[in-house]
């Protein structure tokens, strides 16, 4: 089988993601076709392997990627928000009970990645209008779960929800020209397919934006995937359940692809800070109702992919990767 995704820093997550303990499980929130899943795999022998993902296409394909790794990795369905929410239920059993079976609660991930980025396998192969590049049907759901397409949103929404859409979730400029283009369209019939929506934007635009860096309807398209697979939203929640379900000296990493996503994570690791006075060793004992959770961020500005790798795989050139590692503070816990 082909992979049409290129797992996007990967070296600089194989130097942050240290196992601390040679069977410490990995979770892996985004797994997509299976590449980041693949290098950990490889490089630490005994490490488990949990990979969340809300398409069950690719979900196959990194099946089928991983396959070598047998009972190292599981795969769970499903928006990882929704999944990680119900972690007690879903999640791996790692401690044997007093008869030797695997039992008791969910076992806490020693390692957490979040790749926010949209795989190039639903822009090239998931025939779901994700891009303008083609022809499709106007879907842009990650997942089959999702309550509307992009086609419904457009078909539904007034002219004034469409335009904060663009203007809010793709920092488009002119999102009112393009509402207002959407909705004239629609009164002749629905707006169906990612070709017809790219011609829409198109013209509804100053000529001198046509010839842009980039495709006019570049902004347009991300701001209708942000909002039919609420993606900020799930990126917010997401993040805070990992950092709850997170071993104590665990490490979370963060890779974000636009200024609206890297925003969410730089002021949610800023709000989960521990105090100055939390201790630098994350294994050290506190005493019962005197240790309050708290992230420590292992770099003040995140870090971005190497020219090298923006050569090999331009892809990856807005990538921008944040890290924190769980500590415990010291002091009273908040009641």
């Amino acid at each position: 089988m082909q992979y049409v995704h290129s797992p996007v820093m990967r070296d600089e997550l194989l130097a942050l993601l240290v196992p601390a303990r040679p069977d410490a499980l990995m979770l892996d929130c985004t797994l997509g076709e299976g590449g980041h899943a693949e290098a950990f795999l490889s490089r630490y022998p005994q490490l488990c392997y949990v990979g969340i993902d809300a398409d069950p296409g690719i979900q196959a394909k990194a099946r089928e990627r991983l396959a070598a790794f047998g009972e190292r990795v599981s795969f769970l369905s499903g928006y990882f928000d929704e999944v990680l929410r119900r972690w007690d239920e879903l999640g791996p059993r790692r401690h044997p009970d007093v008869s030797g079976a695997s039992g008791g609660a969910a076992a806490a991930p020693d390692l957490v990645l979040f790749d926010l980025g949209i795989s190039m396998h639903h822009f090239l192969e998931s025939g779901r209008g994700f891009g303008y590049a083609k022809d499709e049907a106007l879907d842009m759901r990650l997942s089959p779960a999702a309550p509307r397409s992009a086609a419904e949103l457009l078909a539904q929404e007034r002219e004034e929800e469409i335009a904060r859409i663009i203007f809010e979730f793709g920092e488009e400029r002119f999102s009112r020209r393009i509402a207002r283009a959407i909705v004239e369209a629609r009164r002749t019939g629905p707006v169906r397919t990612s070709a017809q929506l790219a011609e829409l934007v198109k013209s509804a635009v100053p000529a001198s934006y046509r010839h842009g860096r980039i495709h006019p309807a570049t902004r347009t398209f991300q701001a209708l995937r942000i909002a039919v697979n609420d993606e900020l939203g799930r990126a917010e929640r997401g993040i805070r359940e990992a950092i709850d379900l997170l071993a104590p000296g665990g490490v979370i990493a963060v890779i974000s692809f636009h200024s609206l996503e890297d925003r969410v994570v730089k002021l949610l690791f800023r709000s989960l800070r521990a105090s100055d006075d939390s201790t630098r060793n994350p294994y050290r004992p506190i005493p019962e109702g005197r240790g309050v959770a708290g992230l420590e961020l292992l770099f003040r500005k995140p870090l971005e992919p190497s020219a090298e790798e923006t050569a090999r795989n331009p892809a990856s050139r807005s990538a921008k990767l944040r890290a924190a590692r769980k500590v415990v503070a010291q002091g009273k816990a908040e009641s």
